[in-house]
């Protein structure tokens, strides 16, 4: 397919004043633009990264072709060789971040603690989709659920971005964990302490902050958010960073749709139940069901009862 007349003049047309536009832009507007290729990591690498990851915890459910057993321990060897040096290459670029020149030393500790992590990370994932499955009656099995429940891709890679939150890796954990977001509509920042047998259901919408604190076996529904309620100035009013700004789930807590829970000082008492639609800004003790009792419901019979509107019946 030859290209049309107006395709021919804009390949034609000469692109040297908008290059000397944009370059005069990226001297004025620094902070916007990173030249040093060194001295940034990658979000397309990171991504792909993540990717891998996932087939290094899930053998068999992220393939085109499935992995014989037999080459199970090959396949695992090259993948993680692949993932750990293209891993460690973005953590470096990252602590190296200001100063790509000086070599830190801080990179080969966090990668081999990470990769001791790997064992550990996929035992929790364990718990989470039995968590799914004795909770979700629509759940025909685990397959499906590592297969088909985004929960499971946003808190595999937020408990692979944790360990390196933890190990003191920047930028890379909440790059890994945005990544997730924008596959899942899941966010969960990588800072969030989240304990065994974990599931949320559906999980469009779910917000979890970084200094968050949820125990085991808590059970999140669709458009919860567990947020901060406000944020400390120093006295030149400059955000103080570093506090504790994200409420604590205890154990066996169930927190319904859309409810919102903020607060550092908030706490949700073990085996309480949030109903949907909640707002809360204050601690609830152990054992609690909270409500939000709307007003008054109507109802009406569709069949006999009649409502009239700018002189129109209309049946309800």
């Amino acid at each position: 397919m030859e290209p049309d007349e107006q395709t021919l003049a804009i390949l034609d047309h000469s692109f040297d004043p908008y290059v000397v536009s944009l370059l005069a832009s990226y001297e004025k507007m620094g902070g916007l633009n990173i030249t040093d290729s060194l001295n940034t990591p990658s979000k397309r690498a990171v991504g792909e990264i993540c990717r891998d990851l996932l087939q290094i915890l899930f053998p068999g459910f992220h393939d085109n072709d499935s992995v014989a057993v037999g080459s199970l321990e090959m396949v695992t060897r090259a993948r993680l060789t692949s993932v750990i040096e293209r891993l460690a290459d973005q953590v470096r670029k990252s602590v190296r971040i200001g100063n790509p020149n000086v070599p830190t030393g801080r990179t080969p500790p966090i990668m081999q603690r990470f990769c001791k992590a790997l064992s550990v990370v996929r035992e929790l994932l364990r718990t989470d989709i039995e968590a799914a499955y004795a909770a979700d009656p629509a759940a025909s099995g685990y397959d499906e659920i590592i297969l088909a429940y985004p929960y499971i891709e946003a808190i595999a890679i937020q408990r692979l971005a944790h360990r390196l939150y933890r190990l003191g890796a920047p930028i890379i954990p909440r790059m890994m964990t945005e990544w997730a977001h924008s596959r899942t509509g899941i966010d969960i920042h990588p800072g969030a302490r989240i304990g065994l047998g974990f599931f949320i259901d559906h999980g469009t919408g779910v917000v979890i902050g970084e200094t968050c604190v949820i125990g085991n076996h808590v059970k999140l529904y669709h458009g919860v958010t567990l947020g901060a309620r406000s944020f400390a100035k120093d006295d030149a009013g400059n955000v103080v960073r570093g506090t504790r700004r994200h409420p604590h789930v205890e154990d066996n807590v169930t927190i319904f749709p859309n409810s919102t829970i903020l607060g550092g000082d908030t706490r949700i008492g073990a085996n309480s139940t949030i109903g949907a639609n909640v707002f809360l800004m204050k601690s609830v003790p152990p054992n609690t069901l909270v409500i939000y009792e709307e007003k008054q419901l109507s109802f009406y019979d569709k069949l006999a009862k009649k409502v009239r509107s700018n002189g129109l019946d209309f049946s309800i």
